[in-house]
């Protein structure tokens, strides 16, 4: 009896191993070899991304031979390039230019893309679908084939080496953009809130300044974001329609280098500078970076 009962627990002990051992996986359950594949890829691609910052970064604290002979900058690290920059350069008149650009596009930008989007997302007016395609065919166009007629434009406004002049030009490049993305924003907002706002007496701009701008902070933050790099790091329209005195930081980097010879150190220098008002804007947004990008992508 008793040898009868071990042999039967034997066997379904044996018939149980095979079974754990062909377990199947689950869909969303990797194998440890696919599992490894894909961290090892995800390693990779992360030190391909972060590895010509961490060059750039490494080269500015050498000195300014230092791209050519890389190995000399662990005998040689300071701040002599930074120091350079900062305080025997135009890099603060370049930089306080930037400021100035950067941020008059971004709210400029802002308004009259959110106004755009959100009256092409409520309203019906003659023209609506024609502007929508307007906006899209405005971003087929390279950069080259804009700088004459736009030079033109702003030579007979007398806009030339000014401020508003390339902040305008600017605009042209962020808002057809932005508009497009927040009226798929705005498509996402129920038009019943819409309809409340009306009824509590709210005029068509009261609602949307109180009760959808509010709500659309994500979609708000993107093209914020956007236009704020389109004005901070564009450099063929700054070169030309400003002169030396108006540069912004992406075209007065170019004084760094000549024909004959490039000062790599002030180079690289100035470029982590100008990466880091990038990083805080990109940090301060984050959040809604996410967010907005689905959402305005789900509708349009």
């Amino acid at each position: 009896m008793t040898a009868t009962t071990h042999t039967g627990r034997a066997s379904t002990a044996a018939s149980a191993r095979p079974a754990a051992a062909t377990r199947r996986r689950s869909r969303n359950e990797r194998s440890r070899g696919a599992s490894i594949a894909l961290h090892a890829t995800l390693l990779a691609a992360s030190a391909i991304a972060v590895f010509p910052v961490l060059w750039i970064l490494f080269i500015s604290l050498g000195p300014s031979t230092a791209w050519q002979e890389p190995h000399e900058v662990l005998h040689h690290l300071g701040l002599g390039n930074y120091r350079f920059v900062l305080l025997h350069s135009h890099f603060p008149t370049w930089f306080r230019n930037s400021l100035i650009v950067a941020g008059a596009t971004t709210v400029l930008g802002v308004l009259v893309s959110a106004s755009a989007g959100y009256a092409i997302s409520r309203m019906r007016f003659p023209g609506h679908k024609s502007l929508m395609w307007t906006f899209l065919v405005t971003q087929m166009f390279p950069m080259a084939v804009l700088i004459v007629p736009l030079y033109n434009l702003l030579a007979q406004l007398d806009l030339i080496d000014t401020y508003a002049g390339l902040v305008l030009v600017y605009c042209t490049i962020a808002v057809p953009f932005c508009a497009w993305m927040l009226k798929g924003y705005f498509d996402t907002i129920p038009r019943d809130i819409d309809e409340a706002g009306r009824v509590d007496g709210l005029t068509p701009f009261g609602t949307f300044w109180r009760l959808i701008v509010p709500l659309a902070r994500p979609g708000l933050a993107v093209t914020a974001f956007y236009s704020f790099l389109t004005a901070w790091g564009e450099v063929a329209y700054s070169t030309q329609f400003m002169s030396s005195d108006h540069y912004t930081l992406a075209s007065g980097i170019r004084t760094f280098a000549s024909d004959q010879r490039a000062d790599w150190g002030s180079m690289t220098a100035a470029s982590v500078l100008i990466a880091i008002p990038a990083s805080i804007v990109f940090l301060l947004v984050q959040k809604h970076l996410v967010t907005g990008l689905t959402a305005g992508g789900t509708k349009g």
